[in-house]
Formats: C-alpha cells, structure tokens, sequence
C-alpha cells in the first residue's frame, strides 16, 4: 500500500508538498522525504507527534533517544508509518530543528495501490516557496514578556498565589 501525504507549513502563506511512500516504510524514511521536498539540510533534529483531528499534539516519535537511560522514547527508525496510521488515525505533526521550530502539519489524505514502475518515496506536487525563517510563533512564554512590557511587576509579590519566603 502506499500512502500519499500533505505537508503543510504553519504559515500564513500556503506552502505544502504532496508526497507519496510506501505504508510499511519508517517514520524516519518520511522524515527524509519531507527534508528532502521542503530542501532542508537535514543535519537538525526533529520528531513527529500523533496528533487527534482537531491537531492536539499527543505521543512523540523521536529522530535519537536524547533521554538519559532506558526510556520508552519511540523512535523514527523503529516505527512503521502504517502502525501508526490508518483510515481513522490521519495527522502527524512535525518539528524540525528545535531552535527555529519549522512546524509542519502531516495528513494522510489518501491510501492507494503501489503502481509498478514507481519509486518511492515520490514528491506528487510542489506548492510555495519556503521563507528564509520560519513563520513567527507566540509561545506560551511570550505571555510573560508581553506582562513584562506591559508594566506587571515581578517584584510585587502580593498578586501571586504563594508565600515569598517559603524556602
């Protein structure tokens, strides 16, 4: 079987490529592919993360096992894309390079026949170019700064919920 994909970048902007790769292939091997179809060095760090139909981030499956010790990290070369994925369960996310945080949306949009003749992994379609830096993000962290500039006082322990001198 082969599953034919869409890799959308989250950005304002419509930049996607269409790919297609056989179903029993690794996570890793669709991890090249898109570095490959979006023309990324390859030489940063990346994972995918299960996600629901509404995107909400869920399990990781990691490029290296960065943990300390025998953890239950799932990797890239160790699964396969169609024990993973199926009719029901249809959306990755992607990050690569966790400093700039390229952030890709991964659809499964249609599971096909292998056509002879063809080799895989297959870019289908280009669409956009990709910008210079990745699209700007507001973090959960920028809150924080933004308080910071807006005048809100570190300092003035009375609006926080705890006691300053607990230690």
């Amino acid at each position: 079987m082969i599953y034919k994909f869409r890799v959308i970048l989250d950005a304002e902007e419509d930049i996607f490529r269409d790919i297609e790769i056989e179903a029993e292939n690794t996570v890793e091997e669709l991890h090249n592919a898109i570095i490959q179809a979006f023309g990324f060095e390859g030489s940063e760090m990346a994972s995918f993360y299960l996600s629901d139909e509404e995107w909400n981030q869920g399990e990781e499956i990691s490029l290296f096992d960065m943990s300390e010790g025998g953890s239950d990290v799932r990797l890239m070369n160790e699964t396969s894309l169609d024990s993973i994925l199926d009719e029901n369960n249809t959306k990755l996310i992607y990050i690569y390079d966790f400093l700039t945080m390229w952030t890709f949306f991964v659809e499964l949009a249609e599971i096909a026949e292998k056509e002879e003749g063809r080799i895989y992994p297959n870019l289908l379609f280009a669409h956009g170019q990709l910008p210079d830096a990745p699209p700007e993000k507001e973090f959960e962290g920028e809150t924080l700064k933004n308080d910071l500039e807006e005048g809100f006082d570190l300092d003035d322990y009375d609006d926080f919920d705890f006691d300053e001198n607990w230690n």
